[in-house]
């Protein structure tokens, strides 16, 4: 299977209001689903459309995501020719001491000039989804567009960071919003967009002329009155993460049959890092319900509605109802714990209450003793 198009990933977004979960780590790092990081499912896709050459750019807080990616081999990416590259900015030092010049467009300018596809796939660091490319890229080719932007109708879990489009009958976009007021239309963009190599590098030149630091779908396309945009929409389960309640929202909707199926149990599979872990251990005294549970934890206590990663301790009375437990997390005895998410390699002493509301769950950082 070839396609004539390289891809693309924006790691991070300054527009992201993830609070303590991207203070170690990038967007497209944060952990997801048990066993994945966010940019698995983009990095998927990608794969199992063809594309053999990837970049990942990356703005700031990227050694957590280096080291999931590694060379690539998990995503059939390490390669003599091609294959994945992490594209951190460019930094002046001659000037960054005083004014700290750090470039994260001129750096990816090498990587699109010495490659020689025709096309690239450009697509952000938050959208969970499991699809192949090859349709839009043959769509845009016979349309004429200068950008193809994917997008769909669920407008029931947008936030503020949401891009919406305004296109006429015939699938032209006329304008992007960035969190209107108002209603202006219920085709929502999923962040991933389709443009000629050469084009795209023309709009980041431009952008470097006006002393732009970042790349942004908005930044490029909102900015360029002249370029004809079209839609592509995209029917199957997309989950956005742009804050800590919408990464609550999506991972409680993972815990939903039909989700879950659409982007785990199909043709296209989502690769990730292997980690070899004992299966888990659940107690004779323990429950459990309705809860997706990784490899290597410890269930003592009872857990209802809730996802764990691996290695979760999970100790003799402790209660967890509808929360996201992180990597190598211990639960102590008599913890109850409702709406809560808590990052990897974090202690809960025994006893302990905390209470969240699905619309704003408790949050506790990596590494914390509570």
């Amino acid at each position: 299977m070839f396609i004539n198009a390289m891809g693309l990933i924006l790691a991070d977004t300054s527009t992201s209001q993830m609070r303590e979960l991207t203070k170690p780590r990038a967007l497209a790092a944060v952990p997801f689903a048990g066993r994945y990081r966010i940019i698995d499912f983009m990095l998927s896709s990608l794969v199992n459309s063809g594309v053999i050459s990837v970049g990942v750019l990356t703005s700031n807080k990227y050694k957590s995501l280096m080291d999931h990616l590694g060379n690539g081999a998990a995503w059939d990416l390490s390669r003599k020719n091609k294959g994945l590259y992490i594209l951190p900015p460019f930094v002046n030092t001659e000037s960054y001491g005083q004014t700290g010049d750090v470039d994260g467009l001129s750096g990816v300018l090498d990587f699109f000039r010495m490659n020689t596809f025709k096309y690239v796939i450009v697509g952000g660091g938050n959208v969970i989804f499991n699809t192949t490319f090859n349709d839009i890229v043959a769509v845009h080719e016979g349309s004429g567009a200068d950008v193809s932007i994917m997008y769909n109708r669920d407008t029931a879990y947008l936030d503020e960071n949401s891009l919406i489009l305004d296109m006429d009958d015939n699938g032209w976009v006329e304008s992007i919003y960035l969190n209107p007021v108002g209603r202006i239309s219920d085709c929502v963009s999923l962040n991933v967009f389709i443009i000629k190599r050469e084009l795209l590098i023309e709009l980041i030149q431009q952008a470097i002329s006006r002393g732009d630091r970042d790349m942004t779908l908005e930044g490029l396309l909102r900015r360029n009155n002249k370029l004809h945009m079209r839609g592509y929409e995209f029917s199957g389960s997309c989950l956005r993460i742009n804050s800590v309640h919408s990464y609550f929202a999506a991972t409680m909707r993972l815990l939903k049959d039909d989700v879950r199926k659409e982007l785990f149990m199909n043709e296209n599979r989502i690769f990730t890092k292997v980690k070899d872990e004992a299966p888990s251990l659940y107690s004779s005294d323990c429950e459990v319900s309705d809860s997706l549970i990784s490899d290597g934890c410890r269930i003592y206590g009872n857990v209802e509605g809730s996802m764990l990663f691996r290695s979760v301790t999970v100790s003799p009375g402790a209660k967890l109802r509808n929360c996201i437990i992180m990597q190598n997390v211990h639960i102590s005895e008599g913890c109850v714990l409702e709406n809560v998410i808590i990052d990897k390699n974090s202690i809960l002493r025994p006893g302990i209450k905390l209470i969240g509301q699905p619309n704003y769950p408790v949050l506790i950082g990596k590494g914390s003793v509570v």
